[in-house]
Order: C-alpha cells, then structure tokens, then sequence
C-alpha cells in the first residue's frame, strides 16, 4: 500500500531527530518507532487516524516524508511546522558561557508545533507526580486498550495512535485503576477530553493565553501546560515548573547545585521569550546532574494524590 509522500527542503540544516524525539514517551512508545534513519508516529489527526515516516537525506537536503490513512493530507501540510519551521529564533541572545556554547553547536535546534493539544495533554496527565517507569506503563496500557492500529505499514510495526477524546470520556473509573491511572489523574483527563475541541483550539494561541485556557482546568498546572505547549504549541517560552529534574539540572550546569523553580525563574527572566531553549541547551552541552543515590520507587498502591500538575 502505497502512502503520499512530500519531500520538503528546510532553510536550514533539520535534524529530525533533534526535533521529533520529544513526542517519544519512554522505550516502549506505542505510538513511536524508529527503524533505520526513518521515524514512525501513529497520529490521530482532525482528519482521522495516519501513519507517518519521515527522514532527512542530508545529502540532499531534504526531508523525505510518507503517510498513509485519512489523516495523511493534514500530516504532510503539517510537516515544516512540526518540524520547527515556525519556531522564530529572533531575538534570542545566549547572555551566559555556557548557553553561548551550546549556541555555538546546536543553533540550528529548533522548536516544532503539532498543532495536537489533546495528543501532547494526555501523556503529560499521566505523568503527573508518578516515576517514568510508571507512567510510561500507564500510557503504553491505555493505547493498547483503548487507541487503534495505525494504518497501512502501521500494523505490521506495530504501531499504535493514542484514543480519541470520544473514547477517553467512556473510560469507566476502574479501568483507569487497572491501568495504575489514579483518580486524580483519570479525572483530569475525562475533564480535559469533555472540552477537547476548545483545547485543540488553543492551538492557535499565544503561549500566555494557551497556558491561562489550560490551566483554568482543574488538575491541570503549569508543568503540564508547559509538557503542551512544548509540543503541541511550538512555544519557545513554555518551561517546565515543577518538574523533578529540570531546575536541579539548570542549577547543576550553571552553578554546581541544584536549583529551586524559583531560583530557575529568575535565572531565566532574561531570557523571555525564548526561555525553554535554554534548560534544551544547557542540557545539551553540560548534560545532567550526577544522580546519588536509589531512584524513586514506583507506587505500590492505588489511590494516590497527585499533586504536580
């Protein structure tokens, strides 16, 4: 079966991997794979369920994608932007050693944009307050049970698209337990899908005004609006406030101790509005914090209180 196919010459060196892998959640994404040089996601669209591949041929200067099903047409017009062809980088001024040479290397790093609220929102949900094994598990359970096969060459890899926002509001509560979702989590999620056309909508937004829809739904904080934004919004300025590791490994890089948020927030001020590209770069060119120590332990019992968001 053959898919439509768009070959796309970006302005500028595109790693599709640099910009691509953060949609991937965790080593056994069902809706993710990669085989060769080629990158397989399994995407639900407005248009419906698609498959897409997609690879660079540097020595061509090309990217080279191929989808197959009824969303293929939307995926394909979507393609530059999800690969950061809208990200503006304008104004950005690495103002600190460290960030000046992570510039140096990866300036041509950019930010992509879905478009895909609901796609971005429900991984990040099930990430709240919960260790990466635990809740890459969770979404791994719910798209087997409740997502669909990805069209043409999507079956035989074995590829998954996320449920609809439809499917996710008739998720009885139990099934979200034997999925080790909490209730807190579970109803964060059938809140969001019950709104899940004006949530696409926000798509469209400023990040300011992305973030202010978003978080004006209960369960749903700014890390997960900005784990969104990164995503589905292009949003060079969304940064992820209250996770685990971000601001310990800022404070790492820049100052040889871990930060606090707040410590973070005034660090990166000068930055506005390209603030997320820097944690991206200092991570890149300092890389991580020595890790001591045992590493959380997942939860053995269910129901739990979430309380980043």
């Amino acid at each position: 079966m053959d898919g439509r196919v768009r070959e796309w010459r970006p302005d500028w060196p595109c790693s599709v991997t640099s910009v691509l892998r953060i949609h991937k959640r965790g080593g056994g994404d069902p809706t993710y794979r990669i085989v060769g040089e080629r990158h397989w996601r399994g995407i639900r669209t407005p248009e419906g369920p698609v498959t897409l591949a997609v690879e660079s041929r540097s020595a061509d200067g090309v990217v080279r994608a191929e989808a197959w099903g009824p969303g293929a047409d939307w995926v394909l017009e979507s393609l530059p932007a999800m690969l950061g062809a809208e990200d503006d980088v304008r104004g950005f001024e690495p103002r600190h050693p460290l960030v000046e040479q992570g510039w140096r290397r990866y300036a041509h790093l950019r930010i992509g944009r879905t478009g895909l609220v609901m796609e971005a929102l429900t991984p990040a949900v099930i990430e709240q307050k919960v260790t990466g094994q635990e809740a890459f598990a969770g979404f791994r359970m719910l798209v087997h049970r409740y997502g669909e096969r990805a069209p043409g060459p999507g079956v035989d890899l074995k590829l998954w698209v996320q449920p609809s926002a439809d499917t996710i509001r008739q998720v009885p509560s139990w099934e979200w337990l034997r999925m080790h979702i909490d209730p807190a989590r579970s109803r964060t999620l059938v809140n969001a899908a019950r709104v899940a056309d004006a949530l696409e909508r926000t798509a469209s937004l400023s990040g300011v005004e992305a973030e202010r829809r978003l978080t004006s739904l209960p369960g749903i904080g700014v890390w997960t609006a900005a784990e969104v934004r990164q995503r589905a919004h292009g949003d060079a300025d969304a940064v992820s406030f209250g996770d685990y590791h971000v601001a310990a490994d800022l404070g790492w890089a820049v100052a040889g101790r871990p930060f606090t948020d707040d410590e973070m927030a005034d660090f990166l001020e000068p930055w506005r509005p390209h603030r997320g590209r820097v944690p991206t770069l200092l991570a890149l060119t300092a890389g991580r914090r020595p890790r001591h120590g045992a590493r959380m332990a997942p939860r053995t019992h269910l129901p739990a209180k979430v309380t980043r968001t």
